[in-house]
């Protein structure tokens, strides 16, 4: 069991592949979008866009692979196709509902930090009955820069009003834990199936690892 650092003075989360299951849509819907212009999904994909906000994969799409449609054009289609699979088929991650009414108890606030559009985030913290525990919902599209910079870090943890120092952050893919990092905060890497392949990466560059949130010691 792992104890979160006394140091800890707010908690803040990445939402796909950290808070929730959701990373394996993705994979389908660059599939399907790429397929309406005969083009195949490349396999450094993921890899290639990893951290990056919902605006700045937008413009990476359009410019790789000359999509012919406007940056807004193609963020309306991904929310379009995003959507009910956020509101119906996106899971919690295991035991982290436990997690969030533990650090409620403690009145640690919280804070979601994602590359993910506002309306899909909203869209799946209300599904999944989430969106009381944060303070701040924040996302890239906020910031000037996505993930691996600070930014999202920074600006989350300033409307929480809580050093970086003090902050302890929960990410899944390399981009996301260089960007808390870089935010000079604690990172913590979360195992997911689909960064599984970049496991001794997330662990040579986090604080810590877990398999999931059930391995958090929660003492009252």
């Amino acid at each position: 069991m792992k104890k979160i650092p006394e140091k800890t003075k707010a908690v803040l989360f990445d939402l796909d592949g950290t808070l929730v299951d959701s990373m394996w849509m993705w994979k389908d819907i660059d599939i399907e979008f790429l397929g309406r212009f005969g083009i195949a999904l490349p396999d450094s994909l993921q890899k290639d866009v990893e951290g990056m906000s919902f605006s700045e994969t937008a413009v990476y799409f359009k410019e790789q692979f000359e999509i012919p449609m406007t940056i807004p054009e193609i963020k309306a289609c991904w929310n379009e196709m995003a959507m009910y699979r956020y509101q119906h088929e996106v899971t919690l991650k295991p035991g982290i509902r436990r997690f969030l009414d533990w650090l409620k108890r403690k009145q640690i606030p919280m804070a979601i930090a994602s590359s993910n559009s506002m309306e899909l985030v909203r869209a799946v913290t209300d599904a999944l009955r989430i969106t009381e525990y944060f303070s701040a919902i924040t996302v890239a599209c906020q910031v000037d820069h996505g993930k691996p910079a600070p930014d999202i870090y920074l600006y989350a943890a300033s409307l929480l009003e809580t050093d970086p120092e003090h902050c302890l952050v929960f990410e899944d893919v390399p981009a996301g834990i260089l960007a808390g990092k870089h935010a000079g905060m604690c990172v913590w890497a979360v195992e997911d199936e689909n960064s599984a392949r970049m496991r001794e990466e997330k662990k040579a560059l986090a604080d810590a690892w877990i398999e999931d949130y059930r391995e958090i010691c929660l003492e009252d």
